[in-house]
């Protein structure tokens, strides 16, 4: 929130090769045993991989006739340059050239932090306090800048404007700033061997978190009791914990939470969405189940949603658009008797995202998205139901395209009674 035959590989998931990781958990941790790391072996990015992507943007921006990439602090720095920061008012960001080194301005006193993850050769340019990044950046370009790329400036989609404006000012006339987020999304959107391995024990840590919580639950315990075990179990597993929503009774059916205070009761709806990093690749799992006896309305409801999760897989195909696995979901939604076109009681945003280094990338599993399905775009897949005043549904597993198929990184929930 977050290809063998199509029936077969929902029937043999369980003991297909790609879900032998996840599924495996389940004997790792008991019920009251203690919690160990899982990510000890997880393996970063290789300064090679880093380069290899450089090489790969410049082509593109070669074959564009751009003069370079600029991106600032957050998930597209990191993935090109290692370089692991936060945002601030401090400008910090990178100029990418179509030919030649890459070139990194920061503050004087950051360098030093900025250098420890740095994974590519770089022209690393400090400046201090009452000096203008901004000058830095158009210098050099201006240096940089090959003489067969036309005066076109990309910018990373997230950059934010007041770099975009100031960047503009300093370079004057002559250059003109163009959108960039399609060349960081060509490179981004199919995920290497290694990027794919690191998702796998994000997933691994995460559904071992779930696993744990859900033998901790207890009547009368609130969203931030079990807030507080999540958090502590991912992070004794290995994970660097991201984002959780603990969503209870009627609060389940706010797709991203209520304020309203909750507490677990007999018949109350779990609703647990959470997920972890591991070097910074990112994991997104969700498992809803009732504490005590379910109804038979919140039983219909959750084999409901399963369905929808096994329909996405079974419509996912290589060159397949990513919109039409949403369609398919919904028309079987709709034909059970949910509202249409993203309305309540049904399913009210899409069934899925693009995953890796950010929680939520392109492409997405909307219906109007027309991407074709390619090996190595990862997602999630969470078709939930919501029921205003009653209660929410929502089962997620994020998985990877490959080329004989969908592959999960952990197994669908088996039931209700068995949602982990």
């Amino acid at each position: 929130m977050a290809n063998v035959s199509r029936r077969s590989f929902l029937g043999a998931a369980s003991a297909g090769a790609a879900l032998a990781t996840g599924a495996g958990l389940a004997a790792t941790h008991a019920p009251g045993q203690r919690l160990t790391s899982l990510t000890q072996g997880a393996a970063p990015i290789s300064p090679a991989e880093h380069a290899a992507r450089i090489v790969k943007l410049q082509s593109l921006l070669q074959q564009r006739k751009i003069a370079a990439l600029l991106v600032e602090a957050g998930s597209a720095l990191q993935y090109f340059t290692g370089i692991s920061w936060w945002r601030s008012e401090r400008t910090t960001a990178a100029l990418i050239p179509a030919e030649g080194r890459t070139v990194v301005v920061t503050p004087f006193f950051e360098e030093p932090s900025i250098r420890e993850t740095l994974k590519i050769p770089a022209d690393v340019r400090p400046w201090i306090e009452d000096q203008s990044p901004f000058e830095l950046i158009a210098g050099a370009l201006r240096e940089r800048r090959a003489a067969d790329t036309s005066g076109l400036l990309a910018v990373e989609g997230t950059l934010r404007y007041f770099i975009v404006d100031q960047v503009t000012r300093a370079l004057g006339a002559g250059l003109q700033i163009v959108p960039g987020e399609d060349l960081v999304r060509a490179c981004r959107a199919v995920k290497s061997p290694a990027e794919l391995a690191l998702m796998q024990a994000a997933n691994n840590v995460t559904i071992a978190a779930i696993r744990h919580v859900h033998g901790q639950i207890d009547a009368g315990m609130s969203n931030p009791d079990i807030m507080k075990i999540l958090v502590a179990a991912t992070e004794a597993l290995g994970g660097t914990h991201e984002f959780s929503l603990v969503l209870l009774n009627e609060a389940s059916a706010f797709p991203h939470g209520s304020t309203t205070p909750q507490q677990i009761r007999k018949g109350s709806v779990v609703l647990i969405d959470t997920g972890c990093s591991v070097h910074g690749y990112q994991s997104d799992i969700s498992r809803t189940w009732i504490y005590g006896e379910p109804s038979t309305r919140q039983r219909e409801v959750w084999n409901t949603v399963k369905r929808g999760q096994e329909i996405a897989l079974e419509t996912a195909a290589l060159g397949t658009p990513v919109g039409a696995i949403d369609k398919a979901v919904r028309a079987y939604y709709e034909s059970g008797g949910w509202r249409r076109d993203y309305a309540l009681p049904g399913t009210s945003h899409r069934t899925g995202h693009g995953i890796g280094m950010d929680v939520h990338e392109s492409p997405y599993l909307v219906r109007s998205d027309t991407t074709p399905l390619q090996a190595g775009m990862c997602f999630s897949d969470e078709p939930g139901i919501y029921i205003p005043g009653e209660f929410g549904i929502r089962l997620e597993d994020c998985w990877h395209m490959s080329d004989s198929g969908p592959k999960l990184f952990t197994p669908l929930a088996a039931s209700l009674d068995q949602p982990v």
